[in-house]
């Protein structure tokens, strides 16, 4: 399966559900986003947006190209933040990107906990975040390591993130 063959299924179906690829060629089913979801996602992008970051290099639910033994594989992060304006892609190559944001859902918690940390990690992705759907909505950081394994660098509620900057973790506008 290509990358184009996976576009094909995103534009296709009508129910709203993610089709990703793994770098080893698995086809992953995502389950569409609820309103929860997306209203973290939206304070995470109005967040980055206030601290100066311009609005094309703040991407919703983009496709990322990872490379991989089977050839490309594509994921969709729930968020992403770029060092540069991307140019208009279904699957864009990871040279620019900053930042990966998972929002877990009840479908893709195995995906976002163990899976997609490998994935960025091995693909030199600097950071990824992982929103927890908890009563705090629990945000854990990541940052790539020495090794390049990703290394939890801080766990905090959602609420308390948005209190401080971007910069604050490593993320300069």
């Amino acid at each position: 399966m290509s990358l184009d063959d996976l576009a094909a299924m995103n534009e296709a179906d009508t129910h709203g559900h993610r089709y990703e690829l793994s770098p080893e060629g698995a086809l992953s089913v995502m389950p569409p986003a609820d309103s929860e979801h997306a209203a973290i996602a939206s304070r995470l992008l109005i967040w980055l947006a206030l601290a100066g970051w311009p609005g094309d290099q703040i991407l919703q639910a983009v496709g990322i190209k990872l490379t991989g033994p089977a050839g490309d594989g594509g994921r969709i992060p729930d968020l992403t933040l770029w060092s540069a304006a991307q140019h208009r892609g279904v699957w864009l190559p990871i040279s620019d990107l900053l930042l990966a944001v998972e929002i877990v859902s009840p479908g893709s918690a195995a995906m976002d906990r163990t899976i997609k940390v490998q994935e960025y990690a091995a693909a030199g992705i600097p950071r990824y975040w992982l929103v927890d759907r908890d009563a705090a909505q629990t945000v854990t950081l990541h940052s790539i390591g020495a090794d390049g394994a990703y290394e939890v660098t801080a766990t905090m509620p959602l609420a308390w993130l948005l209190q401080t900057t971007p910069a604050d973790h490593g993320l300069g506008a």
